[in-house]
């Protein structure tokens, strides 16, 4: 008896079409959670690639040393960029970004201002093809290009500087002190001519260091 009402409401076509109907809402509604999963997720993703664009904008020196090496002094230093959303956002309409590494020698004086040994510059462009997707950081000193896909990895690797020759030190008095100022900043003067009235006004774009001194070793 018990078969009979089972088999007889399996075949109703009634039934059948409840079955059907909760069937397919069930299945909707599975795939409107994982659409919203996915979303959820692609959003989660997205937040944590731009980290860096959150981040309040400036550049700053993290650490500097200086060590000898046959009688040249080598430079070896990290830097924090954190660019602004406006400045990104015009790397990636294909405004080229210009920063630019100061270093003086200097030796004080007590009477008047300090002497300026040498100064030299090191300029980096940062890029971004489109074609490609990729971003480019371009050493204008030596000549060498380095491809990212991400921007955080070519700001990572803008941020450090290994072993630069700055000066040979048969070139100083050793009977007198000195020491080594460094700063890093965005090149405003590069910026296209339409861009440069805004930038010049706006904290968005004015992104430099501070003046970081180290002595220098005899």
């Amino acid at each position: 008896m018990a078969f009979t009402i089972a088999y007889s409401r399996k075949n109703n076509p009634t039934y059948q079409a409840s079955c059907f109907k909760t069937m397919l809402r069930l299945v909707v509604t599975v795939i409107l959670f994982s659409s919203g999963s996915i979303n959820i997720l692609y959003a989660d993703n997205k937040q944590s690639e731009t980290t860096y664009a959150v981040s309040t904008p400036g550049f700053s020196i993290q650490s500097l040393e200086t060590q000898m090496q046959d009688r040249v002094y080598l430079l070896t230093a990290n830097f924090n960029y954190h660019f602004s959303t406006e400045a990104i956002e015009a790397l990636e309409h294909g405004v080229p970004l210009l920063i630019l590494v100061d270093i003086e020698i200097r030796s004080p004086r007590w009477w008047w201002n300090d002497t300026t040994i040498a100064e030299l510059e090191q300029g980096y462009l940062l890029l971004y093809h489109a074609l490609s997707e990729s971003y480019v950081v371009h050493n204008l000193n030596s000549g060498t290009q380095n491809n990212f896909i991400r921007l955080n990895h070519a700001l990572n690797f803008l941020s450090k500087i290994k072993k630069l020759p700055i000066l040979d030190a048969n070139l100083l008095d050793p009977k007198k002190e000195y020491y080594l100022r460094v700063r890093t900043h965005l090149d405003i003067e590069s910026l296209p001519a339409p861009m440069r009235p805004l930038a010049y006004i706006s904290s968005d774009w004015q992104l430099s260091s501070d003046w970081y001194e180290w002595p220098l070793q005899k």
